[in-house]
Formats: structure tokens, C-alpha cells, sequence
């Protein structure tokens, strides 16, 4: 959930930390921190709370010298928001330095040992563990008292160490939270996030579970050798252009997630699309009858659409499982189950567990993926990469695009495999094409949804609710609001109103209904007329062209009409906007929400 960066080469390192940690704040922070080694002089060490733009001036002025450190920022788990349960963390001498994105679940039991050792210990995290560990085994050899430190510890780590004793040497590890090696010339660098080192290098290598990295001023080595990826992002994809904010920009850049998802893979003659990562599970796929999708968060949400897709028009009975819950279910499988993860960042802990649990049971695996070289691209079995590019706000939005298309194709993928009609399969593949552009003209209405917002910001609590298709992209826009705004937001199927939920709504409780014309469109009018008599107050997103719903509602946001499967892909997209722009009346840190965390790589 934190970043790590760190530095070895001959620029002064400083200026590179500080650097990658800005590119990092979008995964959320609450305090942040520096070591830099310099021969000549005592490490460099700073640590602060709040956010860095808030020490902007101090940390301009300051001439720290050094070719070698590490940076973090931290979200607190174990220990308190304070300097002193920042990163880095050291041992009793101050000799050695380390920052850790993970949980040591055993550093309790280890800490009463080390203390009885006569350790000194001066803050509350689980991470300190590890520095005094480091020391107890060390023998003038850093790598060699990190791995025996971390056959210690149960839990999960990414971790940067640097020594005053050995300053010209970097170690890093992982085991279920990312870590790469960015190659450069006469520099190396080490981060849990591309986006952090994208600006130096594009080469990069991923660490695997249980390797370690040393990397001096002139080479690197690990425990076995591993292929270099590139980095396709460019740097000018991380920044925000002129746009106030990352998630504003990336809402505006849905268009073109989905265009990309679906460059080169629609093949509208034969009404089918290719799918090259697949090619070399396409036999085995031929046969599976029962589908697994399993993702968290948005992605989950993404997951529930595509259930629906998969069923109606591949046939194939598909489940759609809560990540963090899937692990913990006893499930029935046979060989003809295949099993689909679906995540943005390729590293979200719970459903890295649930892909680990399948490849154990002979499950095949399959990845939808943003990010190259990740967990989970390595993991499964095949995948597909959704190509949205870098994604930068907490909150996911484009990314949620880019799923929604790739699994409408992986829908007519196995459905052309199996009972699917070249002609059903041509008015898919032909329709996707076309919503790149459809997308592009409910963007355009962006200024009448900021008044829609305007005349809403008031309210403290709503209602999103939609059947079929539309019913997991009430739960999405919900899941939008709060995570922004704070406000206290729902989202359920229309049809359960009247088994609880209608008891909530009064003229005090606004309602977001999702009524495209579609084959569910008079059942959810019904939903609608439900709330109307009880004096609540509906916003409508509804398909162009029908103006009767004007009579009945108090608001309407128009979409384009496009097949009902497709329709979420459309009707999403006001409720991000809307969604964001009710956390900007508000004031609120619309990229970095509180208590939040861009990638969840714990549990």
C-alpha cells in the first residue's frame, strides 16, 4: 500500500527520492522519509508526518550529499501516524536503514526477543523488527544477515536496506509485495511502483517471492538471472497535464482506455476478436464449462458485469467472487473450471491468494491486467493486459473501463469458441468499436453533471440502484461517492427496494437509477414510481431519445443506446464524473482520499 524507492549511482540521490516519492503520493500517504548514506558524514536522515508539498520550501533548501538512499511513504497499520513510526527504520547503532511495504505478522514475539537480547527499540511498528534482526545476523556482509533475518519473519515484505558499513551497496527482497530493479546508465534504481523510476529508466526487472537483490554502483546481481520488461508508459503519462487533478484526467481518458483495450483485437468480418495471450490456452478453454472471475474493489465490481456478459452470451455458468472472500471458501472444482483475476495493478494481495490457491488445485489461471511484469502477469497461466496506461488517482476509473471492454471480448472470444453466431458475434464486435466514440460524447456533457452536482452537493447520503447489467454499476457508483466524497452511499439491485432499502428513502435521500432502454427498462420504472411516491427525489441516467422518463424524474443524464451488454460501459461514466465533482464542492483531496491506498498488496 506504501512506496519504496531507492537510489545507487552518481548522481546525488537525494533529488531522485524525493522525486519518486511525488510520483508516488497517489497511493496515498500519511507520513513519508529519507536516508541518504554519504561517506564522509553522518546518513542523512528525515522524517516527517503529513504530506511532502507540505515541506516543500524546507526540502528544496536542504543540500544533502550522497549517491545512495531509500524513501518511503507509509500508511499506518501497526503503530500511530507519528516521525517516529515513519520510514526508515534502524537498528540500535543506527548503522543499518530500511524501509518495508507489508506486514510482519510475527513482530511481536520477535520484538520481545530482540528486547530481551538487550535491543533498543524507538518506535511502534512491526517494520523496526526487521532493522534489529539485520543487525543481530550482520557480519560485514548485508545481504547475507538479510536473508537470514527474513527466514525469521511470517508475513509480507518488500523491503530497501542500505548500511554505513557497507555504503555502496543497496539490498532488496520481496515476498507478496512488489519490488522492482530499474536499469540505468551507471545507476540503479529500486521501487515498489514503476511510476516511481519511469522519469530514469524504462528497463526494469521484477523481483520474484523470496529474491533478493544487491545492487552496487556498477552491477547487481540477484539469486538467479531474470529477463528485463519494458516500461511502455512515458513519463508524460504520470503528470496531469492541465487538468486540476489525476482523476479528472484519467475520466477524460475512458475513451481512449477502451480504444486501446480494443486496438487490434476486434475482427468485425468474422465477428470474433484475437486474443494473443490466450493462444496458448485456446484448446484448453474449448472445454471448460464452469467459469471463476475473482477480483476486489472496483475490479469486483467490473467482475459482476462480466458474469452476466459470460453467461448470456458465451453459456458458460460463471461465478464472480470477492477476492478477499474467495480465499477462505471451500470450493468445488473439476478439470473443466477455469478461473479469470481481475485487477488493475496485477499486486492486490487477496487476489494474488486466490490465484495462488487455484494454480495449486491444477485450475487454469487466467490475468485481465494492467501493469506489465506485475504478480500476476507472471502468475497465470495466460492473461489479456488491458493497455489503459498508468493510473495515477486512488480511486479507479479508467482502469474500470478498460475491464469492462476486455471482458466483452474474452465474452466473444469463448462465445465464438463455443454457440455464439457469426452474425451475434458481428453486432458485438462492431458495437465495441463504436463505443470508444460514444463515450467521448457523454464527456462532453461533463459541465451539465457538475450542476447536477452543484444542486445535489448538499445531500449527505444516496441511493444507486440498477437491474441486470446496471445493478453491479450502482454498487460502482456508490463505491465512487463515498471514496471521494465521504458521503454515505449505497448501491443495490432496483428490485430489492421493497425488501428493505425503501424504508431509507424520503425527500432527504436522493436516488441514482440506471433506466437505459434495455430489458429491464419498465421493471426499474417501477422501481423508480416505488420512490416517487414515497417524496424521494431521482436522478435518472437514461438512453437518448427518451423523453417520457423527463415526466417521472427530477433529473436525467442522457447516454448514447448501444447493446444492453455494453450499456455499463457507458453508463458508468457520468457517475465518475459526477462522483468527482461532488468531492470537489466539497474540498476534499479528490486523488488522494483518506485512509485509502492506490494498490492493497495486504491484507
Amino acid at each position: 500500500m506504501c512506496g519504496i524507492i531507492g537510489y545507487i549511482g552518481r548522481k546525488p540521490a537525494f533529488p531522485v527520492l524525493k522525486s519518486g516519492l511525488e510520483r508516488m503520493e497517489y497511493r496515498g500517504y500519511d507520513s513519508y522519509g529519507f536516508c541518504v548514506l554519504n561517506n564522509k558524514d553522518e546518513p542523512f536522515l528525515y522524517k516527517r508526518t503529513g504530506k511532502i508539498s507540505e515541506a516543500e520550501h524546507e526540502l528544496s533548501n536542504l543540500d544533502v550529499k550522497g549517491n545512495i538512499g531509500q524513501a518511503h511513504t507509509r500508511w499506518a497499520t501497526t503503530g500511530t501516524v507519528t516521525g517516529e513510526n515513519a520510514h526508515p527504520h534502524f537498528d540500535c547503532q543506527k548503522d543499518i536503514f530500511l524501509v518495508h511495504n507489508g506486514i510482519i505478522e510475527n513482530y511481536k514475539e520477535l520484538k520481545q526477543k530482540l528486547i530481551t537480547e538487550g535491543h533498543r527499540f524507538t518506535s511502534e511498528t512491526d517494520t523496526e523488527v526487521l532493522a534489529h534482526l539485520i543487525e543481530k545476523y550482520f557480519n560485514n556482509n548485508l545481504e547475507q544477515a538479510v536473508r537470514r533475518a527474513l527466514k525469521e519473519v511470517r508475513g509480507t515484505y518488500g523491503i530497501v536496506v542500505i548500511s554505513k558499513k557497507e555504503p555502496q551497496k543497496i539490498v532488496a527482497a520481496r515476498l507478496s509485495s512488489p519490488i522492482i530493479l530499474g536499469i540505468g546508465k551507471d545507476e540503479f534504481l529500486v521501487a515498489s511502483d514503476p511510476a516511481a523510476i519511469v522519469t530514469y529508466t524504462r528497463q526494469v526487472i521484477n523481483l520474484d517471492d523470496n529474491e533478493i537483490a544487491v545492487l552496487k554502483p556498477d552491477d547487481f546481481f540477484i539469486l538467479k538471472e531474470k529477463p528485463m520488461v519494458s516500461i511502455e508508459w512515458s513519463p508524460k503519462e504520470v503528470e496531469k497535464k492541465d487538468y486540476p487533478h489525476f482523476m479528472l484526467k484519467e475520466i477524460m481518458e475512458e475513451p481512449d482506455a477502451i480504444e486501446n483495450a480494443i486496438r487490434g483485437r476486434l475482427i468485425i468480418k468474422e465477428g470474433t476478436v484475437k486474443l494473443g495471450g490466450l493462444d496458448s490456452v485456446s484448446e484448453r478453454l474449448k472445454k471448460i464449462n464452469r467459469l471463476i472471475l475473482v477480483a476486489c474493489g472496483t475490479a469486483g465490481y467490473a467482475a459482476k458485469v462480466g458474469k452476466y456478459m459470460l453467461e448470456e452470451y458465451a453459456g458458460i455458468f460463471t461465478d464472480a467472487d470477492i477476492g478477499s472472500e474467495f480465499r477462505y471458501r471451500k470450493h468445488i472444482l473439476d478439470k473443466n473450471t477455469a478461473s479469470v483475476f481481475v485487477s488493475q495493478s496485477g499486486e492486490t494481495a487477496d487476489t494474488l491468494a486466490g490465484l495462488r490457491e487455484m494454480k495449486k488445485k491444477g485450475i487454469l489461471t487466467i490475468g485481465i491486467t494492467n501493469v506489465i511484469g506485475s504478480s500476476q502477469t507472471r502468475e497465470t497461466d495466460a492473461g489479456i493486459y488491458t493497455r489503459s496506461g498508468p493510473e495515477i488517482a486512488v480511486a479507479s476509473t479508467k482502469a474500470f473501463l478498460g475491464q469492462l471492454s476486455t471482458l466483452a471480448m474474452l465474452t466473444v472470444y469463448l462465445g465464438r469458441q463455443r454457440d455464439m453466431s457469426l452474425v451475434m458475434g458481428r453486432r458485438i464486435v462492431s458495437e465495441l468499436s463504436r463505443i470508444p466514440d460514444l463515450s467521448r460524447r457523454i464527456l462532453s456533457k461533463a459541465p451539465e453533471i457538475k450542476k447536477l452536482a452543484e444542486k445535489y452537493k448538499e445531500f449527505k447520503n444516496f441511493w444507486f440502484m440498477g437491474r441486470k447489467y446496471n445493478f453491479p454499476i450502482a454498487l460502482e457508483g456508490a463505491l465512487k461517492l463515498k471514496e471521494i466524497s465521504y458521503l454515505h452511499a449505497e448501491g443495490g439491485p432496483g428490485g430489492e427496494l421493497k425488501h428493505g432499502p425503501l424504508a431509507l428513502i424520503d425527500e432527504n435521500f436522493p436516488v441514482i437509477a440506471l433506466c437505459p432502454s434495455d430489458s429491464v427498462y419498465n421493471k426499474m420504472i417501477s422501481n423508480v414510481e416505488e420512490i416517487k411516491a414515497r417524496g424521494g427525489c431521482v436522478i435518472a441516467v437514461a438512453t437518448e431519445g427518451n423523453e417520457q422518463i423527463k415526466e417521472l424524474v427530477d433529473d436525467v443524464i442522457y447516454i448514447p443506446k448501444t447493446l444492453e451488454m455494453l450499456t455499463p460501459i457507458l453508463s458508468v461514466i457520468p457517475l465518475h464524473l459526477f462522483a468527482y465533482y461532488m468531492a470537489v464542492l466539497l474540498g476534499h483531496d479528490v486523488d488522494k482520499p483518506r485512509n485509502l491506498a492506490k494498490s492493497v498488496t495486504v491484507e
